[in-house]
């Protein structure tokens, strides 16, 4: 049992701000929150926050946890002028160039990145089709080591051949087995879920989205892709298919509640009906698009469940909500800091839709996924100002101590482990990963 004792709470939806509050965890569960709410208990630990603000963890709702040893990369990447070109010259050779052990080191940074920023959970999805069948346990086995909460999904694909197709839609299912198998024998972390994974629409002919869509029905679990990220994805549907993206998609069975589509800049008016018909949700990934240049996301307040994550640049949800709302505010758009923090907490419903739980409040019965910030307010900060004090002031740098699950996972800006090595193998198989890239012909 774990006590936080003088804590000023901050709940971000409905946003609340209170005061010398008592936090109980018990558990992976947040057993009692309030005023005095410890007293007369006794626990393994007990913190006396001294007025420091504790909130609910943050979620970043698509990342690319394979992506983690690219920062800085340097390999000969040819021009590349269009979305497309991006994929074929870096992109679609990153992946290829992974193997199981620069997988584990990209994997592991990545999840200790997370916790660093505050971001208790993350929504993954993977690529490496040089290491397919058991690339997932690799990644879960990652999440599990670090004490990250989270999801990932093998992204199915034509792009290197229809074999490829078959080995994708494998992985998925396989993943979904050994978890349901851990669940039965009640050795299952809670920790760690799973998507069923396809790329793009563009890159999954109709036999992929049967498989991926039977899939579905079999396993129980949700569609995890990208969609309308660049117009040729919508282009190259209404050529080849004589449909809009969505539509084509829902024809599967793959759009349902626990379904996720990143981007979505380019959906049509009929793709968003079906969205929100399907109560599925809409990822919006700000710092990505900027960086790719495909444009902006202008329909983010037109749909019934958006979320924010960040596409692989990172897991820091401080900077992509900060980064959301001034792109978005650049554009003429009409939202307000209080719509984007509204949109970061949406993770929280996808969580609940996956792991039947509930999350994203200080509340009893709620999980306890907690982070301890050091961020002093220099105005007051109250329910109503929340959001603005993080898009104009709060910031990674804030957060101290994390914990998710029950489990403390950074005390004190110091994880419980010692993280040196794992750095030291990451820079390692950085630089094959590099090299590896090199060898590759876009």
């Amino acid at each position: 049992m774990l006590i936080i004792k003088n804590a000023t709470v901050v709940n971000f939806s409905p946003p609340e701000v209170h005061e010398g509050w008592d936090i109980v965890v018990d558990g992976g569960i947040i057993a009692a929150a309030g005023p005095g709410a410890s007293a007369g208990m006794s626990a393994d630990e007990v913190w006396d926050a001294k007025g420091s603000i504790v909130h609910p963890g943050l979620v970043c709702s698509h990342n690319h946890f394979y992506s983690g040893l690219s920062r800085g990369i340097l390999a000969e990447i040819p021009p590349s002028p269009d979305f497309i070109s991006v994929l074929k010259n870096l992109w679609w050779r990153v992946d290829r160039a992974i193997d199981r052990e620069i997988l584990k080191s990209s994997a592991e940074i990545c999840c200790l990145d997370a916790i660093r920023n505050g971001t208790t959970s993350v929504i993954d999805h993977h690529a490496s089709p040089s290491f397919i069948e058991g690339s997932l346990t690799v990644l879960k086995e990652a999440f599990e080591m670090t004490g990250l909460r989270g999801m990932s999904c093998y992204e199915t694909t034509d792009r290197n051949g229809e074999g490829e197709v078959e080995a994708g839609v494998a992985e998925n299912i396989r993943i979904t087995k050994e978890l349901d198998a851990e669940k039965g024998a009640g050795k299952w972390s809670g920790l760690f879920e799973a998507h069923l994974g396809g790329h793009a629409p563009f890159t999954l002919p109709d036999k992929a989205l049967q498989m991926l869509g039977d899939a579905v029905e079999s396993t129980g679990r949700g569609f995890h892709t990208h969609a309308a990220e660049d117009r040729y994805d919508v282009s190259h549907s209404h050529h080849k298919y004589g449909r809009d993206l969505l539509v084509r998609l829902d024809s599967f069975g793959l759009l349902n509640s626990k379904a996720l589509l990143a981007h979505g800049l380019f959906l049509s008016e009929e793709d968003r009906r079906i969205l929100d018909e399907r109560n599925s949700f809409l990822v919006v990934n700000f710092r990505s698009n900027m960086n790719n240049g495909v444009g902006v996301q202008n329909h983010i307040a037109e749909v019934k469940n958006a979320a924010l994550g960040t596409d692989g640049i990172g897991s820091d949800m401080w900077e992509e909500f900060k980064f959301a709302y001034f792109k978005h505010k650049d554009t003429g758009g009409p939202l307000w800091p209080g719509d984007i923090l509204g949109f970061l907490h949406n993770g929280n419903t996808i969580l609940e839709r996956n792991f039947d739980s509930r999350f994203g409040r200080i509340e009893k019965g709620y999980k306890a996924d907690l982070v301890v910030s050091d961020y002093i307010s220099p105005t007051p900060l109250k329910a109503e100002n929340i959001a603005g004090h993080i898009a104009f002031g709060q910031s990674a740098s804030s957060v101290r101590s994390v914990v998710i699950e029950g489990r403390v996972v950074l005390r004190d800006r110091e994880f419980p482990m010692d993280v040196s090595e794992i750095y030291a193998e990451a820079r390692e198989n950085a630089a094959r990963l590099w090299e590896g890239v090199n060898g590759i012909a876009p």
